[in-house]
């Protein structure tokens, strides 16, 4: 009775594993998709993007166990229409995109908050600075892709902020407020594609 009831533990253990392994894996759709930011310089917003990333995400709604997040920027792909000023965010006064030439997202659990809300708990590393964060993510929806068969098309999108002090983004005399705003927001809309089996 002993040993059966190890077996019964065993298996629903290893069950649940590979249950957790099982969320499908989708891949960004370049073209389709936008890393957008805004930051206050004295009383204007200055907006703009990044034009380089890259991610792997295996998401589904019903197996949040097994769904992650991994995102990762190329900082010199930034562009906010002026570019000196692109020049001068990817300098050591900001970003230091030659010692520090990517920004990275590792999740480590999604949670469900509400319909199609979710937040994404996981680690944010930017320059030599990781902090653990907590991104609010919506669902869009999943649906097969009407001019490719056999392929699926996932929306996702995360809206937020950060402060770029936390970060270091900013040195000197730059870390001061006054000109430039500590809080960045953060729109990312994804478009993402799997091929059905």
């Amino acid at each position: 009775m002993k040993k059966t009831l190890i077996l019964i533990t065993l298996f629903l253990g290893l069950s649940s594993f590979s249950f957790a392994q099982n969320a499908p894996s989708f891949t960004i759709d370049k073209a389709h998709t936008q890393v957008n930011f805004g930051i206050n310089h004295f009383f204007s917003e200055v907006t703009g993007r990044f034009n380089s990333f890259s991610g792997e995400f295996n998401f589904d709604p019903n197996n949040l166990k097994g769904s992650s997040a991994n995102f990762s920027i190329d900082v010199n792909s930034i562009s906010t229409q002026e570019p000196k000023r692109d020049a001068h965010l990817q300098s050591p006064d900001f970003f230091n995109a030659e010692k520090y030439p990517k920004i990275s997202f590792k999740s480590e659990k999604i949670e469900k908050t509400g319909d199609k809300k979710y937040v994404v708990h996981g680690n944010l590393t930017i320059r030599d600075v990781t902090k653990h964060v907590m991104f609010p993510l919506e669902y869009k929806g999943e649906m097969e892709h009407p001019m490719m068969k056999g392929n699926m098309i996932l929306g996702l999108s995360i809206e937020t902020k950060i402060d770029r002090n936390d970060y270091g983004v900013g040195t000197g005399d730059w870390a001061a407020t006054m000109v430039v705003a500590n809080e960045v927001r953060i729109k990312i809309n994804m478009e993402l594609n799997r091929k059905l089996k």
